[in-house]
């Protein structure tokens, strides 16, 4: 990309050097850098521009940019911020997504930088407002929405903002109401826990109460009628009115245009193969807009690109959540992507590699520093964590319409002609048995075998109640946990089964099947106990390699070859090889250039061979996926950015994609017939992958049962094994975390009827008379900010007004006018019992004076995520900016290992790498700890687990 000759942007000098989020908002028409403390903080009245920076597969940096508008800005500022933000990516070398915010439609990948959520404000820089930290509290109300991200919105402090159908968040100064309304969803229940959570240690120094609730339910009357009070009494709630903010956009068939040539139409096939590298397109999907630039042309064309997309979006009268995303060449999103009829994988360089150099050069001119745009250097596999050893392996083999068990000498041979079944039960922990359940796919078995195997292996699944992990593995593609397993792990030609026999048999070919006295060469590559995998390949000289060892196998006669660059680990493993294969016998052993002639004429002679070392191993890079079929069928995913545990909804059915394994994981509460086709759902997502990403169609794929998810799967998260092992659905559990496990939650059917009369009115009514007849004025009511001019006997006679209206309303109703309860709902709905207080639910008006005044119960309070500058979860002690700990005590490794002699006490055991001092930490880990604040969260959890510091 061309940079113009303007100078750089002071606002920007430095940005995009490190993983994490930067913030500038926009005053007088100027970007001015956000302190750290206003991060999620948003003013209705502003425009802002957030950078965020995350660590590509490849060990650069990737960029996300996004201009966040508020409602009352002002029609320059938002022009002013569209524009910084193009500015901002010509600084970082025109390789940022750009994406448009609009309050109260912020896409998701926005709002998972500031979990739980944003705190929208009135107000603006222009107004003068006081930061929230300096006024008087001020009691608001919230409605809060979305399944696995917050968009949390400021109502008037009112009665007639409630309705049935929304969850509320009413903040006073002493308590803490979360209101569910009788249509509500249990998400949307669930995740206003983790709001109030936020708000009570943001703003109330975690001292306040907390009381749940329900529209209408009598268990909760002391808390509803405190609740109605502070409103100025209970009256009948209005049904919900529809907004502008309620109307979904609707996706439509991509329409693509060239911006270039004045938005005319791009005619033909949508392909790759239209976008030209020197021009700006336009491609309109309905509820989003893409803006795609190529990648030569100039920063002017990408901001009259910017300008177009909006000026488009205006003219089709589109609904505020329409969303706009400028993607760079070379730099498209899956989603983007997707959109395509066809999108092949090309060989030639990437933008990235293409453009980076150039970049670098640009930038260090400018004084800008290159960290993370430099080529990086190779990246080391990170292994996952192991299964627990000791367990018990058992292998049978397909062979026709039955399986047969593999001798105990001969677990660990695998034909490639052949399919297997391999279960291996272990501890782990202090959990009861755990089991991973496998199917091995041979490359040269047949249809039939494979559809066998993976039969098979899910009745053995089922008759174990769905425990297992169960796995697809091809061969090729083994993974580390699988390799583990088997010490050692030979794949050999050929195979024993009668399916494979006979397909040989049937098309005239040889049978190239191992024996103990045919010739053969057997590569031994591995060096480590996860990837120390004996495969045979071709036995001629064109197959060695100096970076290995081999082991080559002539009738009676057995040798092992060991290369110049060849492992003191890989030469231990050939012996071992040669043992496991012929037991007993006689090995010569030579190393390269002192082999005999004997040893080259069982290879047909002496030829030429490479020494060039094995391709690189994987570099896995975690992304999380929700799933859905469109109205044609299409099968269709959508990324859960910057994910964590809380977003495992035991409803839903996920896709966690490593780039080394797919999992799909299954929660408890999906239908039973879903979870039977989670394999399926696991094909289709891989199959997409591999189109549109490069993913190999051989990759590793596992189902994981809620409950039962292995340690290879957890190192992705920061894992609470008391939330996996909750019951109930997603509210249930939020609950239960939230109140301590002994709180106790019942299921409500929920109703779909759009009159919320009866039960649930009158219920409101006589909690809200109760509370104004019984309640005397205590330091916490009269802190808690009312209607002006409504005293006790104003609020006794608008209850007593609201009872009678209620009643008045049931007597005209019929009998067949009632509300009908929903038999089919998809989950069951739940609601606590009596919030923070245990109480019976009252029958007559007179006890409620008794019951109010039941003494509450404590309730453990449990750390959420929270709102921050990083996506990553929150660490429990405050960092500085390298990530250690500003003045704190440091201890010696030998004390703070989780399995020392000699432990230390009274620190944070969740964090103890931290303790460390700077020198034994780089001694310890490898890396300076600012480099190991850096990583992933789950790739932190994995180093600290290798040094027993986890």
């Amino acid at each position: 990309m061309s940079s113009s000759a303007k100078a750089l942007e002071p606002a920007f000098q430095g940005a995009g050097q490190r993983v994490g989020t930067e913030i500038w908002r926009i005053e007088n028409f100027e970007p001015v850098p956000l302190p750290r403390s206003e991060y999620g903080k948003f003013y209705s009245g502003d425009s802002y521009i957030v950078l965020q920076t995350t660590s590509g597969r490849g060990g650069a940096y990737l960029y996300d940019i996004h201009f966040w508008l508020g409602k009352d800005t002002s029609q320059d500022e938002a022009g002013t911020a569209a524009i910084k933000t193009v500015e901002l990516d010509a600084v970082l070398g025109g390789r940022a997504v750009q994406h448009r915010e609009i309050q109260g439609h912020e896409s998701d990948k926005f709002l998972s930088y500031f979990k739980p959520c944003i705190i929208p404000l009135e107000g603006g820089v222009a107004s003068g407002f006081k930061k929230v930290e300096e006024e008087e509290f001020e009691t608001r109300l919230y409605v809060c929405k979305g399944k696995r991200v917050v968009r949390l919105k400021q109502v008037p402090f009112s009665r007639s903002s409630s309705n049935h159908d929304d969850v509320f968040i009413l903040d006073t100064k002493e308590k803490i109401f979360q209101f569910n309304g009788a249509n509500s969803n249990i998400h949307e229940k669930a995740k206003a826990l983790e709001v109030i959570q936020f708000l009570k240690d943001k703003y109330h120094d975690g001292k306040c109460d907390v009381a749940i609730v329900d529209d209408g339910k009598l268990h909760t009357e002391s808390d509803s009628g405190e609740f109605w009070v502070i409103f100025g009494g209970f009256a009948p709630i209005s049904k919900k009115v529809a907004s502008d903010d309620d109307v979904i956009p609707e996706k439509t068939a991509p329409k693509c245009y060239s911006i270039t040539e004045g938005l005319k139409p791009v005619d033909g096939e949508l392909s790759k193969s239209i976008l030209e590298n020197n021009k700006c397109y336009l491609l309109d999907c309905g509820a989003e807009v893409y803006v795609w630039v190529g990648r030569v042309t100039q920063v002017e064309d990408r901001k009259a690109a910017s300008r177009a997309a909006e000026e488009f979006v205006n003219s089709q009268n589109r609904p505020k959540s329409t969303r706009i995303t400028l993607i760079i060449q070379g730099y498209e999103s899956h989603s983007f992507k997707s959109k395509f009829d066809s999108w092949p994988l090309g060989s030639a360089p990437s933008a990235a590699e293409e453009g980076r150099g150039k970049v670098a050069a640009l930038l260090k001119q400018q004084g800008v520093g290159v960290k993370g745009m430099t080529k990086s250097a190779p990246v080391n596999e990170e292994v996952p964590p192991l299964l627990e050893g000791g367990g018990k392996i058992e292998v049978w083999l397909i062979n026709g319409s039955s399986k047969m068990l593999v001798p105990k000498e001969d677990i660990g041979k695998f034909y490639g002609g052949d399919c297997y079944i391999i279960l291996y039960t272990y501890h782990f922990g202090e959990k009861k048995e755990d089991y991973y359940l496998c199917c091995w796919i041979g490359k040269d078995s047949i249809e039939e075998d494979q559809k066998m195997a993976s039969r098979l292996a899910t009745n053995m699944s089922n008759s174990l109640k769905g425990r297992p992990v169960q796995g697809r593995i091809f061969q090729g593609k083994e993974p580390p946990q699988f390799i583990a397993l088997f010490q050692p792990m030979v794949v050999l030609k050929g195979g024993t089964s009668s399916g494979y026999k006979n397909y040989i048999a049937d098309k005239g070919l040889n049978d190239e099947t191992y024996t103990v006295d045919c010739v053969a060469l057997l590569r031994i590559s591995g060096t480590s106990v996860h990837n120390n995998k004996v495969v045979q390949i071709d036995a001629v000289a064109t197959s060695l390699n100096s970076s290995e060892c081999f082991l080559l196998q002539s009738g009676s006669s057995i040798f092992t070859w060991h290369g110049n660059q060849s492992t003191f680990e890989q030469q231990q493993l050939a012996a071992k090889v040669a043992e496991f294969l012929k037991p007993g016998a006689a090995v010569k052993h030579s190393k390269e250039g002192t082999e005999s002639s004997a040893f080259w004429f069982a290879l047909g002679g002496k030829q030429s061979y490479t020494s060039k070392k094995v391709a690189q191993e994987i570099v896995r890079d975690p992304h999380l996926f929700t799933f859905a079929f469109n109205k044609e069928g299409k099968f269709e995913v959508e990324e859960v950015y910057n994910f964590c545990q809380d977003d495992l909804l035991t409803e839903d059915i996920l896709i966690l994609d490593t780039h080394g394994e797919v999992f799909v994981w299954v929660g408890q509460s999906v239908d039973s017939k879903e979870k039977q086709n989670a394999f399926e759902v696991g094909q289709k997502y891989i199959e997409l992958a591999a189109s549109l990403e490069g993913l190999s169609p051989y990759v590793p794929l596992y189902k994981v049962m809620e409950g039962n998810e292995p340690c290879f799967f957890t190192t992705y998260f920061s894992w609470d094994f008391t939330k996996a092992t909750t019951h109930g659905n997603s509210f249930q559990k939020k609950v239960m975390q939230f109140f301590g496990l002994g709180h106790t939650v019942e299921s409500q059917d929920k109703s779909n009827g759009p009159n919320q009369g009866g039960p649930t009115q009158r219920a409101s009514a006589l909690a809200a008379l109760s509370s104004a007849f019984n309640s005397s004025p205590s330091p916490r009511s009269s802190t808690a900010s009312r209607p002006s001019g409504m005293g006790q006997g104003s609020q006794r006679a608008a209850a007593v007004a609201a009872l009678s209206q209620v009643l008045t309303a049931e007597k005209k109703r019929s009998p067949d006018a009632s509300p009908v309860r929903s038999t089919g709902s998809p989950a069951a709905e739940a609601s606590p019992f009596a919030g923070t207080k245990s109480e019976n639910a009252l029958s007559e008006v007179e006890d409620s004076k008794e019951a109010s005044e039941a003494k509450e119960i404590e309730v453990a309070e449990p750390l959420l995520e929270s709102n921050g500058e990083d996506s990553g979860p929150k660490q429990d002690v405050e960092q500085d900016e390298n990530g250690s700990e500003a003045s704190q005590s440091t201890f010696s490794y030998e004390q703070l290992k989780a399995h020392s002699d000699n432990p230390v006490t009274g620190i944070d055991f969740k964090r103890r790498e931290a303790y460390l001092s700077d020198e034994e930490f780089q001694a310890v880990m490898g890396i300076t700890k600012e480099a190991f604040y850096k990583l992933p969260k789950w790739k932190q959890d994995m180093n600290k687990k290798k040094f027993d510091l986890f």
